[in-house]
């Protein structure tokens, strides 16, 4: 199990609820799909590295600062004498490598994934030496994907592709290693600098008026919801939750999109719209947050 789990970026979770509840330009939809598939990409890793036998502690989804400069990384292996640190891409297709450059079969260029490792390789390293810790790094672009191949791929280049992964995590399993508390200190201290808000994030911009409204399959992320008793019942795929859970998960999302609105009774039953009961939606909120305020003026937090 990993030390540190993989959560969905705030960014993701925004866009995600941007893209059920609106119709995004091609630009803010395509990038939405670059996210969505990074991170698809990411847990099929995460499934991978779950099952090593080898003593070591598994860090995933960091997003960390050195010398005032913000870089993310992916996964991170910690072993007893080696850390280990993986850039994963989920790309799919065909692409080639020419001249230290990556190319679509297209001939459309795209940023080389080494140029970012070697980025977030020294200021880790920076970062790490910074906290007392001085380990060897080890890291590599891994492409995820077992529908893509590199033509021309330099044996070089620090490059993991699908048929190799099998092989390589073999290999680290067989590594000797003994975690000591040493190891837990420097893997407690990149945790506790986690950021969890990058300042790199791109969010289409949105207004409360733009947005559709009612109560999202959690299966499908369809409209297709009825409230039967006490039930949300979805039409599509007759997924079922109950309500109470409905409508929680709602306003969680209401949060996230509009931090700084404050939550009442009228407000969630117009967001929610397919509960037909305010009084409902209020023992819900009162069953799941502190009331504050009274009569009309009362809100939840």
């Amino acid at each position: 199990m990993a030390y540190k789990t993989r959560t969905k970026s705030e960014e993701l979770l925004i866009t995600e609820f941007l893209n059920n509840r609106m119709k995004l330009s091609n630009k803010d939809k395509q990038h939405y799909l670059n996210l969505k598939k990074g991170y698809e990409g990411e847990v099929l890793f995460d499934t991978l590295t779950e099952k090593l036998q080898c003593d070591c502690l598994i860090l995933n989804d960091l997003l960390l600062q050195a010398n005032s400069t913000t870089f993310q990384i992916d996964t991170l292996i910690l072993l007893q004498k080696m850390v280990f640190f993986y850039e994963v891409k989920n790309y799919e297709g065909d692409y080639y490598y020419d001249s230290e450059k990556l190319f679509k079969k297209s001939k459309r260029e795209i940023l080389n994934p080494l140029l970012q490792l070697a980025r977030s390789e020294s200021l880790l390293r920076q970062l790490i030496f910074s906290l007392g810790f001085k380990p060897q790094i080890d890291a590599s672009v891994l492409f995820i994907n077992s529908k893509f191949t590199m033509y021309q791929a330099p044996l070089d280049q620090p490059f993991i592709f699908p048929t190799q992964i099998t092989n390589y995590l073999n290999q680290l399993n067989a590594t000797p290693s003994r975690i000591t508390d040493r190891h837990y200190q420097l893997a407690d201290k990149l945790i506790s600098l986690h950021m969890t808000r990058s300042p790199y994030k791109q969010i289409p911009s949105y207004s409360y008026r733009q947005l559709r409204k009612g109560i999202v399959c959690a299966n499908c992320h369809s409209f297709s919801v009825n409230v039967i008793k006490w039930k949300c019942v979805c039409k599509t795929f007759r997924h079922e939750e109950l309500v109470a859970d409905a409508v929680i998960r709602s306003v969680r999302e209401f949060k996230m999109l509009f931090p700084n609105e404050k939550i009442t009774t009228n407000l969630i039953h117009d967001w929610c719209r397919i509960v037909p009961s305010k009084q409902r939606i209020r023992k819900y909120l009162r069953s799941n947050y502190k009331v504050v305020g009274v009569r009309q003026w009362t809100y939840f937090e």
